[in-house]
């Protein structure tokens, strides 16, 4: 099973990402660290990436996905994901249902306070606006909010993912 850990930047993909892979005993990749120069350096700036900007990126990460389809069948990547189109590329020449697509969900508020404890290398948390604003809202994916101790929400995870 190949899961991508979506959400907003603080929604804390990382986190409950690398402690999903450690209980799957999967792999796991962080997709921030795929984006170019560039992308780092436009994000640490405050501007949001465009989707032409994000398009090799994606494509990269699809890559790293279908490595993990052809090789041990599993893995977990932390990745934004906000747009359908986004997600489709992700999942692009992989069999249908082959990759999960969880998001972590929470309030605006909750996330801006956990930007407000941490550094980053290029996010910068005046981005958090512009993610949700660009965020569409996935039918298909399962729903977690993230307001708990990251077991519980693994946990819950793990549940739904074993029933979808």
């Amino acid at each position: 099973m190949i899961v991508v850990m979506m959400g907003v930047q603080g929604s804390g993909k990382s986190t409950i990402g690398t402690l999903l892979a450690k209980k799957m005993d999967a792999a796991f990749a962080d997709g921030d660290d795929y984006h170019s120069a560039a992308n780092k350096q436009k994000m640490a700036s405050g501007q949001p990436l465009t989707d032409e900007d994000r398009q090799p990126w994606l494509e990269t990460l699809n890559g790293v996905l279908k490595g993990w389809f052809g090789g041990a069948g599993k893995g977990v990547l932390a990745c934004s994901a906000l747009k359908e189109s986004y997600r489709k590329t992700l999942a692009a020449g992989m069999p249908e249902g082959s990759v999960k697509f969880v998001i972590l969900e929470g309030s605006k508020e909750l996330f801006a306070e956990r930007l407000a404890h941490r550094h980053h290398e290029f996010m910068n948390p005046k981005l958090l606006d512009s993610q949700f604003a660009t965020l569409e809202n996935p039918k298909d994916a399962i729903h977690a909010v993230n307001d708990r101790t990251p077991d519980e929400v693994v946990d819950g995870i793990l549940g739904q993912l074993q029933t979808s």
